[in-house]
């Protein structure tokens, strides 16, 4: 038994290690910042969107 204790607390630490870090996350896994970041680019986007009707078609050729 104390075998596999010195064996799972070596195990349990390095689990714990890996908890992630300090920032909070947002759903989808990216940080707020990164989460900030991409609607603010999405944010810009859509202002510079075009209305579809504003594009010219392509004409047939005959």
């Amino acid at each position: 038994m104390p075998r596999t204790a010195t064996l799972a607390l070596p195990a349990l630490l390095l689990l714990a290690a890996c908890s992630g870090s300090d920032e909070d996350t947002a759903p989808g896994g990216v940080t707020q910042s990164e989460a900030a970041a991409l609607n603010d680019a999405a944010a810009m986007l859509d202002a510079n969107a075009l209305a579809p009707d504003t594009v010219a078609q392509p004409k047939e050729t005959p």
